[in-house]
Order: structure tokens, then sequence, then C-alpha cells
């Protein structure tokens, strides 16, 4: 069983990300919607994969991203950015960050959880 974490302001977006990998089996998905929510679930949760929207109010993926990484519990949980920011320059920051990868908003339901499989493998 994967456990996911989904982080995003946009409770819609959550919601279809949701839906989209509980239709698969492998998938245990917890949704919030804040980078500050995302800092306690992680930690208390232990998720095996993060994905993380970019642009939040208060705190950002970037941000919630950086502060993941310097907490010791959560530093090697792999982070997946969702995110429209597709920019090759938005991306390659991203990488430099150390995420994992990046799926681009909007993203197609059907291949979603295939597309988090492998950046788990």
């Amino acid at each position: 069983m994967i456990k996911a974490l989904y982080v995003d302001d946009d409770i819609d977006i959550s919601t279809i990300v949701e839906m989209c990998l509980e239709m698969n089996e492998n998938f245990e998905v917890l949704c919030v919607n804040s980078g500050n929510q995302a800092l306690v679930k992680s930690e208390a949760w232990q998720p095996d994969i993060i994905l993380l929207d970019y642009m939040m109010p208060e705190m950002d993926g970037p941000e919630t991203f950086l502060r993941l990484l310097q907490n010791p519990a959560t530093k090697d949980i792999p982070v997946v950015f969702v995110t429209a920011k597709t920019m090759q320059e938005d991306v390659s920051k991203l990488l430099e960050l150390g995420a994992k990868g990046v799926i681009s908003k909007p993203f197609d339901p059907l291949s979603l959880a295939t597309e988090i499989q492998a950046f788990l493998r």
C-alpha cells in the first residue's frame, strides 16, 4: 500500500486527486490544504510520498518542502510537486531543491497513479 499525502489549498483539485488515486487499490490518500498541515501530518502519518502544490497562501510549496527537509522525521520522504508552474526554470529549481519530480496541472486523471508510482521506483 502506497501512502500518499496530497497538499493543495484548492479543495476541488484535492478531491479529484483523492478519487483518482483511490481508484487504484495500491493507494491510501490523505489530503491537507496548507503547508502547516502538511508538516504536522507528514510527521505523524509518515507517507511514502508527498504530492505538493507550488502556489499556496501563507506557506508555499517550496517553503513547505524546505521545512520538510529540515525535520529528521520527514527529510527522507520523497516529494513531487503538482503544479501549473512548469516552465523549465521552475522545474529545474524544484529538482535542484531535491524534489523527486514535477507533475504538471492539469494532470491526466487516468495516468496519475502510474506517474506517482514511477517516482517511487
